[in-house]
């Protein structure tokens, strides 16, 4: 399907892998895939960032530039963080996806949406909603598909699995015994994926061999 999705989890249970993996596999795969942090600027920069800006429309805008919309062109663009946006935004947002259309920063010319929006988000939207920092409507808009990844600790069998696959894609030259695997299955991992793989390459740094139940307790703190 072509509709717009929102990917939800917490930090580092690979939403951002997901959302490439669905455009990988999409009819748009063959197309630009351009990602934002929405966090990542102050509003007046994040709205030019999106939406592109005409020559003249502040100080310092000495000529005009295209935003993420544009160049994401027909392909997909990915809305990171969308939980941070400022609500005049989030209007303004709302009514490009809505109207499938937009205006660069100081300009009147309608330039058309055709890009497949994907956000992905940290936050709990449904208590921003409530507590009247995210607009209900842009919420429903985003969700027409909604996807929530589950934090490692609620998916444990995935961890042999996923050791695995990072020391094959990541050429580690390490092991670990039943034991340390064992352990490491029982620990809550509360930077999620992204820990974990940090920690496979952490381990192969500094030990090269098969790792022990003493070597993953020292290395992540748990007491004896």
């Amino acid at each position: 399907v072509d509709s717009t999705i929102l990917i939800s989890g917490e930090t580092g249970t690979g939403k951002e892998v997901l959302a490439n993996f669905i455009h990988r596999h999409s009819h748009r795969a063959d197309r630009p895939m351009v990602e934002i942090n929405c966090a990542a600027l102050p509003e007046n920069l994040l709205e030019a960032e999106l939406f592109g800006y005409e020559k003249g429309a502040f100080s310092g805008a000495y000529s005009t530039k295209l935003g993420k919309f544009e160049i994401a062109g027909t392909g997909t663009l990915l809305l990171d963080e969308i939980g941070s946006l400022d609500p005049a935004l989030q209007s303004k947002l709302l009514r490009a996806i809505e109207e499938k259309e937009f205006e660069r920063v100081g300009g009147n010319t309608l330039i058309p949406l055709r890009a497949r929006i994907v956000a992905c988000t940290n936050s709990n939207l449904e208590q921003k909603m409530r507590d009247g920092e995210f607009r209900e409507d842009l919420y429903y808009r985003l969700s027409i598909a909604e996807i929530n990844i589950p934090p490692l600790r609620e998916r444990r069998e995935d961890i042999p699995v996923l050791i695995d696959y990072f020391i094959a894609k990541d050429a580690l030259d390490i092991s670990f015994t039943p034991e340390a695997m064992h352990l490491m299955q029982a620990y809550d991992w509360p930077g999620n994926v992204r820990q974990l793989r940090n920690f496979a390459a952490k381990m192969d740094l500094l030990e090269r061999k098969r790792i022990t139940e003493d070597a993953v307790r020292h290395a992540l703190g748990i007491p004896d």
